[in-house]
């Protein structure tokens, strides 16, 4: 059965963006880019709210932009070549392939893609992630703990959840990102 994965990049209190929805402090550089490439190459289909995928269809079209870097492309080859699943009650049509648009998150419908599924599944964006996280679906969890304290904004993980983690990896950056890998545990 493939995992599903919540993976975040995140300040080290906690937050995905500040309280002005800013997360240009997030921004990785080439040595976290081509980490975050190399955790996601397993990965099939991205489950996104619409905020999320928002941000990420960027990479439908970055290769029409001439001279990106190397592994720059690699990310956008691989992103576009995974299955997105768009979980939104507002929007009306998608801009990337190989998406579809599920107006409700039904953590059944998750589990039964998680049991066909040939390969690894990501969750992406705090509040959809917070509803996979609630209904036990997140197998791993990936932080990726950003140098900065942002002092508010919206929270990566959940409030109002317990779960006994097993530190699977970690992992020092040489601009000061830490990456954290856990299991949970049961």
């Amino acid at each position: 059965m493939a995992k599903l994965i919540y993976s975040a990049i995140t300040s080290l209190d906690g937050c995905v963006a500040d309280e002005e929805g800013n997360f240009d402090w997030a921004a990785p550089d080439e040595e976290v880019h081509t980490f975050v490439t190399d955790l996601e190459r397993p990965v099939g289909t991205y489950l996104y709210g619409r905020r999320m995928y928002e941000v990420m269809v960027y990479w439908e079209t970055l290769h029409a932009i001439a001279n990106q870097p190397p592994f720059i492309q690699d990310f956008a080859q691989m992103w576009r070549a995974a299955d997105k699943i768009v979980y939104s009650k507002t929007l009306d049509t998608v801009s990337s392939a190989r998406t579809r648009i599920e107006r409700d998150f039904d953590p059944e419908a998750v589990r039964q893609i998680k049991a066909r599924a040939g390969r690894d599944i990501t969750v992406g964006g705090p509040d959809l992630a917070a509803q996979a996280i609630k209904a036990g679906l997140v197998d791993e969890f990936q932080l990726f703990l950003a140098p900065i304290v942002v002092g508010g904004g919206k929270q990566s993980l959940p409030d109002n959840v317990r779960l006994k983690l097993e530190l699977l990896d970690e992992r020092r950056f040489g601009n000061g990102v830490v990456h954290l890998r856990y299991r949970t545990r049961t």
